[in-house]
């Protein structure tokens, strides 16, 4: 045991990072987009699960759906916007046997809302089939840490939140720029902004919801480069999306929209 002991401190002992460069990616070679799983930016609120399951997590924070990580929903988190694209989400109810995922996702350009109803006192949306649609723009960014690395997240905002979408979208549209031929509207990635959280109300409770400042343009070449990247990879449709009923009926019954 001793000798094995001793063998294995000498193998570790001469382990650095260009040993695993070499093999760099190895055992990935089959790994496409549809087997990554794009990590979902959510605000917790008062009813969230992760409340229980995660120390420290509390109502206004952030929640990333794959790392579990949760940030400061007063500090924030840099992202850079890399595309935008509203859908019209269908869900069955829940508890009606459904199987988690949406029953489908229609484009922005669809007419299903113009088929939908409301019932009273209820404000969603729905069809003759008992089905419901959600009405979500949908935020592909990068999460930008404190050590510069950039990690791909998606936003969805929905309800109330669309109004905070509008507007983040406006700030983007109204950025300008000069260049050698004048003004001209920078590419969305071109930017870093900061996303907050803060407490909002109604008449039918109160709940925390996205506030949106911009920082200023991105400074790192590399960075810029791995924005544009991710936006020509979603606009080429190799980026997947796998919404769950948690983001659909569960948050949606978590909060007084």
């Amino acid at each position: 045991m001793n000798q094995v002991a001793k063998k294995k401190e000498q193998a570790l002992a001469v382990i650095d990072n260009s040993i695993f460069e070499q093999d760099a990616h190895d055992g990935m070679n089959n790994i496409s987009q549809e087997d990554v799983a794009l990590p979902f930016l959510k605000v917790l609120s008062q009813l969230s699960p992760e409340l229980e399951t995660i120390d420290g997590a509390k109502a206004g924070m952030i929640y990333n759906t794959v790392s579990g990580q949760v940030y400061d929903g007063v500090q924030g988190i840099k992202v850079i916007p890399c595309h935008y694209e509203r859908k019209y989400i269908e869900w069955t109810p829940r508890g009606t046997g459904g199987s988690g995922a949406p029953v489908a996702v229609h484009p922005a350009t669809s007419d299903i809302m113009t088929k939908t109803f409301r019932k009273t006192g209820d404000s969603k949306d729905y069809l003759d089939s008992g089905n419901y649609i959600e009405n979500s723009a949908q935020h592909y960014v990068l999460i930008i840490d404190e050590t510069g690395n950039a990690t791909p997240a998606l936003i969805v905002m929905k309800a109330t939140q669309l109004k905070k979408s509008r507007k983040w979208n406006s700030m983007m549209m109204t950025l300008k720029m000069n260049g050698k031929n004048g003004p001209f509207t920078p590419p969305s990635y071109s930017h870093v902004y900061r996303l907050t959280t803060s407490k909002e109300s109604n008449d039918k409770g109160t709940w925390y919801g996205w506030e949106v400042e911009r920082v200023g343009p991105v400074e790192e070449a590399g960075t810029y480069q791995t924005a544009k990247a991710f936006s020509l990879s979603i606009k080429q449709g190799e980026v997947n999306v796998k919404h769950d009923q948690d983001e659909g009926a569960k948050a949606a019954s978590a909060a007084p929209f």
